[in-house]
């Protein structure tokens, strides 16, 4: 049977399973269905990693799992601002430009780095995957691309202090 059988069956007998358990996470109608499809999403991407040690529903929640913690991280991050009548107060032209500069100073470092070690600061900064996604993505391991990761980070802060 093709992956693609595999997950519309799975999705004909686990989606109001998945949805379930993701609205008794949630509390919340629409983001529990959002998730439910993005849970198999990512099950069609990753059904050759199911390896059938536990019950498919159980791997669907667990995916579904994941993915309610990462949509949690995500709103932690973001800053809620109380509207007042107050104008906040506008960043200085110095501090922008600044600001700016050393943006470009860590772009300009990331792409010195060589290639596969280019990719995945960027998946990993700019596509937010995780170091397994990441490790996968590029035919490595987790562990591959958690050092990988930490010795371009490295060379970065490198060149960025000669360049202070």
């Amino acid at each position: 049977m093709s992956a693609l059988k595999e997950i519309e069956k799975a999705y004909t007998q686990h989606a109001k399973d998945v949805y379930r358990y993701l609205l008794s996470l949630t509390h919340d109608e629409n983001l529990a269905e959002e998730l439910t499809q993005e849970t198999f999403f990512r099950a069609m991407r990753t059904i050759d990693r199911y390896d059938g040690s536990c019950k498919l529903s159980v791997w669907l929640c667990q995916i579904a799992k994941h993915l309610w913690y990462q949509w949690l991280s995500k709103r932690s991050r973001q800053k809620e601002v109380e509207l007042t009548d107050q104008v906040p107060c506008q960043e200085s032209l110095e501090q922008s430009a600044l600001f700016h500069m050393e943006k470009t100073e860590l772009y300009q470092a990331i792409h010195k780095l060589p290639d596969p070690m280019r990719e995945l600061v960027y998946l990993r900064l700019t596509g937010e995957f995780s170091f397994a996604e990441i490790g996968s993505l590029l035919g490595k391991n987790e562990n591959w691309a958690r050092t990988t990761f930490y010795r371009a980070k490295q060379k970065i802060m490198k060149e960025m202090e000669g360049s202070i």
